[in-house]
């Protein structure tokens, strides 16, 4: 049995994929020539009862068919699809199954086998892909970081663009920022963030529901917050908790100031 795992440590960010527009995953040995993914069609999940927050959402093949839209998630560590998507590709379920581990809990998944995942020119031959029973937004699924590895991950939500191309380890173009990030179990991108002044670790999820933060973080929020409501977090298992909610509070990132 495998494990999904989608890490809540200290903080997810939903919202800082509006402007860590340049990412770099660190590449694997002997990476191919570059190429480029630019999908013409929009990429933003539309906005539901469940999902408000527009995530970006990429046009993908399976064994040929599609395109299928898969939310771009930097917080799983494999690609996932719907129940109605794997019985439209007529893809044979493994015998195996996944632990699919998410912020409010955890369930046990079947996994697929495609025989070829195409995202624009980006081609992947037989992936083991969890089937989960839904995805926020009406997407068909998510494209984890399996498929990202040794890519740079380009986002314009201006131009309503994405692009996925081979990192060369170039130097950042002019308006860009620079974050230092941590590389956790592989795939999860850590950095040093301040929330209200307090120093803490986050994750870049663009994946998530909501920004949310641990008990800790509540507790030294709560002493410089008087503004609070409760909240439902749903998370990829489908189970729900209540949690605090806050009046968001500057966040800075580096030299970036979120307010």
């Amino acid at each position: 049995m495998h494990a999904i795992r989608a890490y809540p440590l200290v903080l997810t960010f939903a919202s800082l994929a509006a402007f860590a527009r340049g990412t770099d995953i660190p590449p694997q040995p002997s990476a191919p020539e570059e190429v480029v993914v630019a999908a013409p069609e929009p990429r933003y999940v539309a906005p539901t009862s469940r999902d408000r927050v527009g995530r970006v959402w990429a046009p993908v093949y399976l064994n040929g068919q599609g395109p299928f839209r898969l939310v771009l998630d930097t917080g799983a560590n494999r690609s996932a699809i719907t129940q109605p998507v794997a019985t439209r590709i007529g893809a044979p379920i493994l015998p195996n199954t996944a632990k699919l581990l998410g912020v409010t809990g955890s369930s046990i998944v079947p996994i697929i086998e495609v025989d070829s995942m195409e995202v624009g020119d980006l081609w992947f031959d037989r992936r083991q892909v969890a089937i989960v029973n839904d995805v926020f937004g009406g997407a068909d699924g998510v494209l984890g970081a399996d498929g990202l590895s040794g890519k740079r991950v380009f986002i314009d939500f201006m131009e309503d663009e994405i692009t996925i191309k081979h990192s060369r380890k170039r130097l950042r173009p002019r308006g860009f920022a620079r974050v230092p990030v941590e590389l956790r179990h592989g795939h999860l991108l850590m950095f040093d963030v301040r929330v209200a002044g307090v120093r803490t670790k986050a994750m870049l999820d663009t994946g998530a529901q909501v920004t949310i933060g641990n008990e800790s973080l509540r507790e030294a929020l709560a002493r410089k917050s008087r503004r609070r409501s409760t909240n439902s977090i749903m998370g990829v298992t489908l189970d729900v908790q209540e949690g605090e909610a806050f009046e968001a509070p500057p966040v800075s990132i580096g030299d970036i100031t979120i307010s």
